[in-house]
């Protein structure tokens, strides 16, 4: 256990360092002690870190590193790296690379053989995810979706049959839209559940059917305020329908096998009832 407690910097270093979401209380030891002992700071924005920092004593040196910035300075950093210094990579509010900048250094920083550590931390999907009461073994993470009404519904048709739970960030400008247009595209039945403010004063989270859920946010301005995460439930198939992967499967496999052997092999291989994939077989022929 002492090995692990220690925190030692290494030189041509990058650490990965996650920051609060919004409880300053939420950050943890080790992150500290990196903060204190790089030779550098790469932050998203200089201002927001440098109070931070300044809230927990800690006197670094800034380096700011943004969306519109990040593939020109990138290798400035690395630069840095490979001279033997070490760097801490923060971003406004939790993970960084998580819906914000980081990703063009890191993927540098691995091309050329420079050490990359990651600290665990604060990340607000994974925090709302936690207490949405949706099934949380298998999901997937979206960020944000686009924000023209015509790129934000062909992406929920594109997400439209995707079984496990979605995870997405709003703001508070577009929620409303977004909530309408998963009404449209979903129908308004859908479970989500809204989380906002998460770790902070006026923390919410809310779930209901979308229908309902765009309903009880249109009812107060004050629940579509804040930073928000949208956690959704994933389709949910009807028994009786089967998978079109399922039937792809079974039409290759029925041009070279009888329709008996096809459905066994597609129901192994797809997880679904082979009696079912016969009698789908018998109406297809019969039509």
């Amino acid at each position: 256990m002492k090995q692990l407690d220690r925190a030692e910097i290494s030189a041509s270093t990058l650490y990965i360092v996650p920051t609060p979401i919004g409880n300053l209380g939420d950050i943890t030891q080790r992150a500290l002690t990196v903060l204190a002992s790089v030779d550098l700071v790469a932050a998203e924005d200089t201002r927001h870190t440098g109070l931070l920092l300044q809230h927990f004593a800690i006197n670094a040196r800034l380096f700011a590193l943004h969306d519109h910035n990040e593939q020109q300075k990138a290798d400035v950093l690395l630069a840095k790296l490979q001279e033997g210094q070490s760097i801490a990579l923060v971003s406004d509010a939790g993970t960084p690379l998580i819906n914000d900048p980081g990703y063009h250094l890191v993927r540098r920083c691995r091309e050329a053989g420079v050490r990359v550590v990651p600290l665990p931390g604060a990340c607000a999907a994974i925090t709302a995810l936690s207490a949405a009461g949706l099934p949380s073994d298998r999901f997937c993470y979206e960020g944000f979706l686009p924000a023209k009404s015509k790129g934000r519904c062909d992406a929920l048709r594109a997400l439209s049959d995707e079984p496990r739970t979605l995870i997405f960030y709003e703001s508070t400008h577009r929620v409303l839209d977004t909530l309408q247009d998963m009404v449209s595209v979903w129908g308004a039945t859908r479970y989500v559940v809204l989380a906002r403010e998460l770790t902070k004063t006026w923390e919410s989270l809310y779930g209901a059917p979308v229908g309902e859920l765009l309903a009880w946010v249109q009812a107060d301005e004050n629940r579509r305020k804040g930073e928000m995460v949208l956690i959704v439930e994933g389709h949910k198939a009807d028994e009786e329908t089967l998978p079109a992967e399922a039937l792809r499967t079974l039409a290759l496999l029925q041009a070279e096998l009888p329709l008996k052997k096809a459905a066994a092999l597609t129901a192994e291989i797809h997880g679904v009832k082979k009696n079912a994939l016969y009698k789908y077989a018998l109406e297809q022929q019969e039509a």
